[in-house]
């Protein structure tokens, strides 16, 4: 039995991976073909009208209920159904993110990034899977302020090369996940660099913290970089204002709790996250995630 799903992984590693990337290759060309606006809309439908037929739809909408369990189950469809409009867009403004962060990003808050801006201090940005997410990695040409990111590479080796290339990702920009990307996250703070993380998904080693009332398995690296490095964690939040537009938030670096336990350093952090979910809940992506051990 073993050998027998060893031979299946091989043979899908063989065949299906090229398969993958080259309808990931097709249905990218067909969305860069378009115009910004008008993929971003055909996106939006796909992902509404094919999104709540998937099995992912029922743990999507239990997540949703865990979270807010006074939702009506009218609100609970509609918040799903919004999770899945914004995440057709996602994949929809792949090809287009370049004009997006151009022309169609504002930002607010650069009050709480100019010292970082100014004297070079070493930061954390630190946000999760909301609106267009893939933003985050063209918006420090936007900002001017030059950060390594945490990216977490796909098992299909064609599809990984695809996605560095659309995220413009060099060598050096990158922290991998594990050991690896824990010394070169420590590398670039040593150096004097900032670094982004997205750390809103479940991590089945971390640690649990309270999220929305329960605990949820949480990864603790940005508190610890922050406590071990004394460097601020800055909030960046990034919202999806309407159709294309986005606007993108810098909130104040939080507080190093007075004890320097990444513990409660991470409970702030989930509630920063508690709130911007609470206010635009169909814009977080992690309703498809298994986040609460129970699930």
């Amino acid at each position: 039995m073993v050998q027998s799903n060893s031979l299946y992984r091989r043979f899908y590693r063989v065949f299906g991976y090229p398969l993958q990337a080259l309808a990931a290759v097709i249905i990218y060309g067909f969305y860069a073909i378009l115009p910004l606006k008008v993929a971003s809309s055909i996106g939006g439908w796909v992902g509404r009208t094919i999104g709540p037929h998937l099995n992912y739809h029922r743990r999507a909408i239990a997540s949703i209920k865990r979270a807010f369990p006074h939702y009506s189950e009218t609100v609970l469809n509609k918040t799903a159904t919004e999770m899945w409009d914004n995440l057709g867009r996602v994949l929809a403004e792949l090809p287009h993110l370049e004009r997006i962060s151009k022309e169609h990003l504002e930002i607010v808050g650069e009050e709480n990034i100019a010292e970082v801006k100014k004297n070079g201090v070493s930061c954390i940005f630190f946000s999760g899977h909301f609106a267009n997410w893939e933003l985050f990695t063209r918006a420090n040409k936007k900002i001017g302020i030059s950060y390594a990111q945490a990216y977490r590479a796909p098992n299909n080796q064609f599809i990984d090369a695809m996605l560095k290339r659309i995220r413009n990702l060099k060598a050096d920009d990158i922290i991998p996940k594990g050991q690896k990307g824990a010394r070169a996250a420590i590398q670039a703070l040593n150096s004097g660099r900032s670094i982004a993380m997205l750390v809103d998904q479940k991590m089945n080693d971390g640690i649990p913290v309270i999220f929305f009332g329960r605990n949820a398995m949480t990864a603790p690296a940005l508190a610890q970089l922050s406590i071990r490095f004394n460097c601020p964690a800055i909030p960046a939040r990034l919202e999806r204002v309407k159709g294309c537009q986005f606007r993108l938030s810098f909130y104040p670096p939080l507080n190093i709790p007075d004890n320097k336990k990444v513990e409660t350093m991470m409970k702030n952090v989930n509630n920063i996250f508690e709130e911007w979910i609470s206010d635009r809940p169909g814009q977080w992506l992690c309703w498809l995630h298994r986040r609460w051990p129970e699930d």
